[in-house]
């Protein structure tokens, strides 16, 4: 990866032309946004926002302690 950018272009090149069928000069021309975009969603795992922050507290809630729990 380019430490400048934070973008592998070759591997993001390779991906357009080939999985995409995307021309050099169709590729060279979108934006970064354009192409996560065309990409599809990232695989792994997402965010964690805050609907689902809350579902986690509310199926696991802190446990209260008792007065020598410190």
């Amino acid at each position: 990866m380019s430490a400048a950018s934070g973008l592998d272009w070759p591997a993001l090149l390779r991906v357009g032309l080939s999985r995409l069928g995307l021309p050099p000069d169709q590729f060279w021309a979108l934006t970064p946004a354009e192409l996560q975009l065309m990409l599809g969603p990232k695989s792994g795992p997402t965010q964690l926002l805050s609907d689902g922050l809350a579902a986690l507290m509310a199926a696991y809630p802190d446990e209260t302690k008792g007065a020598g729990d410190g």
